[in-house]
């Protein structure tokens, strides 16, 4: 695996990483919000012998440059980043991968340019305003009152964030809501918590308002490529009928409902998603 850094077109600093086979297909991993490729492990292990795979960390993730202008942290700007990121590896074409938040960004990318997209496999996301079914509406209920706090003593806020996050408590709190600890290893999981409790909470939280508020509907038809809709049964934060309307609006789309699966659920059965995905590659002529 080599690390390199490509500078965006505005000046932010973004950290890349590509391993695998440089002749065979382009696989670009797109994060969820708060993340720095924690959710890639296994899927990563299945594709590299036959792939050659990019993945990039978000302005303002992992050891991505928090960008100048905060107004930058957007979910178009984040699709814009992966293109520059792909033409500064040479890219030609590419199949888009993205978990979570990751859906709206390849959605975007895909549509700037479907020219060059061999297939995307949204999973585990939404693709518009992912905020409006978490908790019954609760997420974007309380956004504002979370903004206003981090935006009025953002330092305190810091040191807080930074303490409470990589926490035993912070674990609990999500297998309580988010995944399904029966069938994910602790050891999967815990990299997220690590690398969110040194995150700015001021970057999380603008680029979360702008993902809560963004939609991907119009674009839909535009996406010709081949899709792979993966969704977990049991996702609480993106509910699999997020995805099953996502198959229906894409022209071309097929779906993979993970049973028991959570928000995570490519580290829980990560043998049936990525098994899955070879069978969707193979059938399309892309492996």
């Amino acid at each position: 695996m080599s690390t390199r850094v490509v500078v965006a077109s505005d000046g932010t600093d973004l950290s890349v990483r590509v391993s695998g086979q440089p002749d065979g297909p382009t696989l670009l991993l797109c994060d969820g919000i708060g993340c720095d490729g924690y959710v890639w492990k296994y899927i990563r292990r299945a594709f590299e012998s036959r792939c050659r795979i990019i993945h990039f960390h978000y302005r303002g993730h992992g050891l991505s440059a928090v960008p100048t202008d905060f107004d930058s942290l957007t979910i178009e700007r984040c699709a814009t980043d992966a293109w520059e990121v792909l033409d500064a590896c040479g890219v030609d074409d590419v199949i888009l991968w993205g978990h979570s938040m990751g859906v709206q960004v390849i959605l975007e990318a895909a549509h700037m340019h479907p020219d060059r997209v061999r297939a995307v496999l949204p999973m585990c996301g939404a693709f518009e305003r992912p905020l409006d079914t978490l908790g019954g509406g609760a997420g974007v209920r309380l956004l504002p009152v979370i903004s206003s706090a981090i935006f009025a003593r953002p330092d305190t806020l810091r040191r807080l964030w930074a303490k409470w996050v990589p926490t035993e408590l912070a674990y609990k709190i999500a297998v309580a809501t988010e995944i399904n600890a029966r069938m994910i290893q602790r050891d999967d999981f815990a990299p997220y918590l690590d690398h969110l409790g040194r995150m700015d909470p001021v970057v999380f939280v603008r680029m979360l308002d702008n993902l809560a508020h963004h939609t991907t509907r119009p674009l839909l038809p535009s996406i010709r490529a081949p899709a792979l809709v993966i969704a977990g049964a049991r996702d609480s934060m993106t509910p699999s009928q997020l995805s099953e309307e996502l198959t229906h609006l894409l022209p071309d789309a097929e779906l993979l409902v993970v049973p028991a699966g959570s928000h995570t659920a490519p580290i829980e059965l990560p043998d049936l998603v990525t098994l899955r995905a070879e069978r969707f590659f193979r059938a399309r002529g892309i492996l």
